[in-house]
């Protein structure tokens, strides 16, 4: 069972494909889920800097997984062919599962038939924690791969995008490469990503501003060259450890395949001075994160075409048309995230 601790953390945002805008699901999230800056009365500190010396807070993983989030329902805010269904529906069946090994599964419906353009139904949780700051380390022994389909693990705030969106998995169709990206509003200053800068990285820069709104929301960020980095690249591989460190210093974020795990990270004494050149990183010298991104609620969840992979269906490879693809339910057998654990440091 995670710990329930007091202290807060706040967050960035994540981008779509190159070049193209995924608009929706994380602008309609933030007006429909929080509304305001802080529904709890709680404040936002400012983050601290950082630190080699973590401490578990929260910790997300096996038989109580489900009591730390919040089942989102209704219809997809990106127009996607799913339909979001409640904790109780999704569990009964077998949409929400935690195996005896205690990995925690959430997916996409693969066993019922439905119409051609019609809606299956899917999953998608976010924290009942918010979050302005921290390392958080999410270990996944498989993602949702496949045509029409558009994984995401993510956060965000409320008035989206005042109080940010951080992307660190997003992907669609048969895309090999996972996409980093922030989000960030225009009240409090400019924010982008200066691909000139001191910071290293090893991922590929798609877009260096930031400032999102609902007609313009590519947002600033990165493609991973490593194949290993999303979809069944990543799933080949048995998985691995997404990481992101979100401090007043910056947000960085790491991909490890499972193979390449940091010992620190799996004996939960993580240090992220000792890591690798992260895959993604953006500098407070450009960006004001603190004023950017707060209030965090994490997200997990799946949708089908819609805005993203709908409209890039056809410039994917993939057969037929995304409508016809949702009424066959073999096509969402990979439609799954294995998660092992999510662990929140500060």
């Amino acid at each position: 069972m995670h710990a329930l601790s007091t202290f807060l953390l706040c967050a960035l945002p994540l981008t779509a494909f190159a070049g193209q805008s995924h608009r929706g699901a994380r602008y309609y999230y933030e007006r429909k889920l929080h509304g305001t800056r802080s529904s709890s009365g709680s404040t936002c500190t400012k983050p601290p800097s950082t630190n080699s010396t973590y401490k578990l807070a929260d910790l997300y993983q096996g038989s109580n997984f489900f009591e730390g989030w919040n089942f989102f329902t209704g219809s997809d805010p990106t127009h996607g062919n799913v339909e979001f269904v409640s904790q109780k529906d999704a569990q009964s069946q077998g949409l929400a599962v935690v195996n005896s090994d205690n990995t925690t599964v959430i997916g996409v419906d693969d066993k019922s038939t439905v119409p051609k353009g019609g809606n299956r139904n899917s999953v998608r949780i976010s924290s009942k924690k918010s979050y302005s700051s921290g390392l958080f380390i999410a270990d996944f022994g498989a993602m949702p791969a496949g045509c029409g389909i558009w994984p995401a693990w993510w956060s965000a705030g409320p008035n989206w995008p005042t109080s940010g969106e951080v992307d660190v998995v997003e992907g669609i169709n048969n895309q090999k490469n996972n996409q980093y990206t922030l989000h960030s509003g225009s009240s409090n200053g400019t924010c982008t990503l200066d691909k000139n800068a001191t910071e290293d990285f090893t991922s590929n820069v798609l877009g260096t501003q930031c400032q999102s709104s609902n007609g313009d929301d590519s947002g600033c960020g990165f493609s991973d060259p490593d194949p290993t980095s999303f979809g069944q690249g990543f799933n080949n591989v048995s998985g691995g450890v997404y990481a992101h460190l979100w401090n007043n210093e910056g947000i960085k974020m790491w991909h490890f395949a499972r193979s390449k795990i940091p010992s620190d990270i799996t004996a939960k004494k993580p240090n992220p001075t000792s890591w690798p050149t992260p895959a993604a990183a953006w500098s407070s010298k450009t960006c004001d994160i603190s004023n950017h991104f707060f209030d965090h609620a994490l997200t997990i969840d799946t949708t089908v075409c819609g805005d993203w992979a709908g409209d890039a269906y056809a410039s994917s490879g993939c057969p037929g048309t995304c409508s016809d693809l949702v009424a066959d339910p073999k096509n969402f057998v990979d439609a799954k995230w294995k998660i092992n654990y999510i662990a929140v440091y500060q």
